[in-house]
């Protein structure tokens, strides 16, 4: 990445020049000439610490105790050290500050984890380690409930020891099924684990344990990338009442404008009441753009004007909400095509995306949710909402697997940064227990 050798070349070696006036403006902020002795020793701290995120904010965030003006000139100071150019980060800390009023938070533990979050997007480092470390840790404390519930069965069944007999695959498929993987993703485990241990003469427990995580890793699919000719990007997301979708929907609108994408919201959740005016609120919040004709509209006519709007204005993506449906009521189902068919008659190729919410809570009836709306208008991707606290985390394996659709995203609390990219090699970890997810990288 770019940036981390950029970051690497100021902190090490200090200063350099080139690249043009704006480049030696950026550079010359950090001449220990132009910098008070506490920025000073600040630059040195930085230059010190581990190169990670939590280690910088760290540092910048020492002494800082509430959202004043000390804490947004040290952002801006870590911004500015990461050489992000000056729009950029006054951009961002203009939002952050509005953020924070809008929501009423004053104490540094109230929003920190939220200011990192927005600067792992912002700074596209997501993927470092101790990101990815902070995501474990969210999945793990999500699947408690879940793990709780399968734990003492398999830490019967993986004791060093064990009999690999026919009493252990019983066991082990009603470990599976409890976890609410379904009967027959259960039953389909265990018998391609009976033939590799066969194969490989795998008689030891420990071994099976690693090869089960290989196993359930193996159903989950990457989500496609859309390779887009024109923009704007069009996500058509939708799914039963009570899921989250409204929540979700502006958890990715913020995600996208944290990266520098330019977001617009489509109110076509006509029907329940005040979902405009919440789907308003979230676009105030998140910088979003946003467009509605009002409650009771048709959801096509507003999709087709929304998409106007986007190819008029040049945003770079559309996330098109729509009304919570029985996915058992023809009729809504029907309302949900045609929006679809307009969508493509406004911009070639949309909906570019499909998306599904699932709650993860309902276990197995969202298996027959998915089936029906792939029946009827596609399904691209899956989100998983509500999957912290559920004892029926099994159903992400139970979908992957009779679908094969790929899960981008899982919901793991209500802030907005706990909606994270679905990790299928954390999530088996955090399912069968930390131990699991290190054999079977072994």
């Amino acid at each position: 990445m770019g940036f981390f050798s950029s970051l690497r070349a100021l902190f090490s070696s200090g200063p350099t020049s080139g690249g043009g006036k704006e480049r030696e403006e950026e550079v010359s902020a950090f001449d220990p000439a132009l910098l008070s002795p506490e920025e000073r020793e600040m630059l040195a701290a930085l230059r010190r610490a581990e190169p990670k995120l939590s280690a910088w904010l760290g540092v910048v965030l020492e002494g800082v105790t509430r959202a004043d003006d000390l804490l947004y000139a040290r952002i801006s100071f870590l911004l500015a050290a990461l050489e992000t150019p000056p729009f950029e980060r006054e951009e961002f800390v203009r939002k952050f500050g509005l953020w924070l009023k809008d929501m009423d938070y004053e104490r540094i533990q109230d929003f920190r984890s939220e200011l990192q979050y927005r600067l792992a997007l912002a700074l596209d480092l997501e993927d470092e380690e101790d990101e990815r470390s902070r995501l474990m840790l969210k999945i793990a404390d999500g699947l408690s409930s879940t793990r709780s519930r399968i734990a003492g069965g398999l830490n019967r069944l993986f004791l060093p020891g064990r009999a690999v007999d026919a009493s252990f695959w019983e066991e082990l498929e009603e470990t599976l099924i409890l976890a609410d993987m379904g009967a027959g993703v259960a039953g389909s485990v265990c018998a391609d684990l009976r033939k590799r241990a066969a194969a490989e003469g795998l008689s030891d427990p420990g071994h099976l344990r690693a090869a089960l995580c290989a196993e359930l890793r193996g159903f989950f699919k990457p989500p496609r990338r859309v390779g887009l000719i024109a923009p704007p990007e069009v996500v058509l997301v939708f799914g039963v009442n009570g899921v989250g979708k409204t929540t979700t929907i502006a958890k990715l609108c913020h995600r996208e404008i944290m990266r520098g994408k330019k977001v617009l919201l489509a109110a076509a959740d006509t029907f329940r009441a005040a979902a405009v005016e919440q789907l308003e609120i979230w676009a105030g919040r998140a910088g979003a753009g946003f467009y509605a004709k009002g409650q009771g509209a048709d959801p096509a006519a507003v999709t087709y004007e929304a998409l106007e709007k986007g190819l008029r204005e040049g945003f770079d993506l559309i996330f098109v909400d729509t009304a919570g449906r029985l996915h058992t009521k023809a009729n809504l189902m029907e309302e949900l095509q045609k929006i679809v068919r307009v969508a493509g008659k406004v911009h070639p190729g949309a909906p570019q995306r499909s998306i599904l919410v699932l709650d993860a809570t309902t276990g197995q009836n969202a298996l027959s949710q998915t089936r029906i709306f792939r029946q009827a208008v596609g399904v691209d991707e899956l989100i998983l909402t509500k999957l912290d606290g559920t004892a029926k985390g099994g159903i992400a394996v139970a979908a992957a697997a009779e679908f094969g659709i790929p899960i981008s995203f899982v919901g793991l609390g209500e802030k907005m940064e706990d909606l994270r990219p679905f990790d299928p090699e954390l999530y088996v970890s955090a399912l069968l227990g930390g131990d699991a997810g290190q054999q079977a990288q072994n």
